[in-house]
C-alpha cells in the first residue's frame, strides 16, 4: 500500500510540474525516460530473469501474454491499413495495448483476489511475459514503427545498442546456463528496481492530460477495448480448452491478461515518438477504467 501511494504521488508531482510554465517538461521526460530505459530495466533484468528456470510449466501462463501481444500487432496493423492510419498510432497502438500492467497493478490485484497463492503465477507471467516483451519485441517495434526515413539496416544496430535489449539476451544466456545474479549485487537491484513504478508514473503524469477530444479518439477507445476486453476474452475462450476453468492457473492467467495497458510500454511507445499523447492516456486513464472491467472479469471467472 505504501508503495502504491508513493506511486500515486509522483504520478501527481508529475501532473503538477507540466503546468508550470517555467518548468523544462520536455528536459525532465528525456532525464526520466533515460533513467528507465539505461538504469531501472537493466537492473530488473538482472534481478528476475536469471531465477526464471526453463521449463514446459511455466508455458502456460507466460504464453498467454506472448499470444495477446501479438494479436494486438495483427490486429492494429490490420485495422491501420484498412483506416490508413499513421504508422506511430499502429506502432503505439501495438505495443501500449498489447502489453499489460501484470506487476504494479497485477500483483497486488491477484493478491487481493486470490491470495500469495496466485502471486507465483503471476509473477511468471509478469517476467516471462509482459517484462520480457517490453525489452525485446516491444523495442523492435518501437524502432520499426518510429524508423521512417534512411536506412532499414540501421535498426537492428539502434535495437542492439539499447541498453535494456543488451541485459536482456545476457539474462537469458544466464537462465539457460543457470547462472546466477551474484547475492551482493541483489540488495542494489531490488532498490532500483522499487523505483520503476513511481518514475514511470512520474514520466506519464509530466505527458498526461485529458481533454474531450481525448475522450473521443477512436483510436484510444479501441485500444483500451483491445487491452480490457478483447484480450483476457481470447485467453479465457482458448486456455479453457486445456485448462480447468475453477483452477487457480486459468484464474489468475486471464485477470493478468485483463489488467490495464502497462507503464513501461506507454514509456517505450513515448520514447520512440509514437504517439506519446495517446500512449500516456491509455495507460494512465487506462488503470481507472480497468477497475470496473477487472471486477467483470473477476464475477465471470466466479
Amino acid at each position: 500500500m505504501t508503495g502504491a501511494l508513493i506511486a500515486f504521488l509522483f504520478l501527481l508531482g508529475g501532473l503538477i510540474l507540466q503546468q508550470k510554465k517555467d518548468f523544462p517538461r520536455e528536459k525532465a521526460i528525456k532525464w526520466v525516460n533515460s533513467y528507465l530505459f539505461n538504469l531501472v530495466l537493466p537492473a530488473l533484468a538482472l534481478l528476475y530473469i536469471p531465477q526464471i528456470q526453463p521449463g514446459w510449466d511455466l508455458l502456460i501462463p507466460i504464453s498467454a501474454a506472448w499470444l495477446t501481444f501479438f494479436v494486438s500487432w495483427l490486429f492494429f496493423s490490420v485495422l491501420g491499413k484498412i483506416g490508413n492510419w499513421s504508422p506511430q498510432v499502429i506502432g503505439c497502438l501495438s505495443i501500449v495495448a498489447g502489453l499489460a500492467n501484470t506487476s504494479f497493478l497485477g500483483f497486488p490485484i491477484i493478491e487481493a483476489l486470490y491470495g500469495k497463492e496466485g502471486l507465483p503465477i503471476a509473477l511468471l507471467m509478469d517476467q516471462g511475459g509482459s517484462f520480457l516483451l517490453v525489452s525485446s519485441v516491444a523495442i523492435i517495434l518501437g524502432s520499426l514503427y518510429s524508423h521512417q526515413k534512411g536506412n532499414l539496416a540501421a535498426i537492428p544496430m539502434k535495437i542492439l545498442k539499447f541498453p535494456p535489449f543488451g541485459f536482456l539476451i545476457g539474462t537469458l544466456v544466464m537462465s539457460l546456463m543457470n547462472w546466477s545474479t551474484p547475492d551482493f549485487l541483489l540488495p542494489i537491484l531490488a532498490a532500483i528496481g522499487r523505483t520503476m513504478a513511481p518514475v514511470a508514473l512520474l514520466a506519464i503524469g509530466l505527458r498526461f492530460g485529458v481533454e474531450k477530444a481525448d475522450l473521443r479518439s477512436t483510436y484510444f477507445w479501441l485500444g483500451l477495448a483491445y487491452r480490457l476486453v478483447l484480450a483476457p476474452a481470447i485467453v479465457f475462450l482458448i486456455y479453457r480448452s486445456f485448462l480447468d476453468p475453477d483452477s487457480l492457473t486459468f484464474k489468475v492467467t486471464v485477470m493478468e491478461s485483463a489488467m490495464a495497458p502497462m507503464i513501461t510500454g506507454s514509456i517505450v511507445a513515448i520514447n520512440y515518438n509514437l504517439a506519446p499523447r495517446l500512449a500516456a492516456l491509455l495507460s494512465g486513464l487506462g488503470m481507472l477504467i480497468s477497475v470496473l472491467s477487472l471486477g467483470v472479469w473477476y464475477l465471470l471467472l466466479g
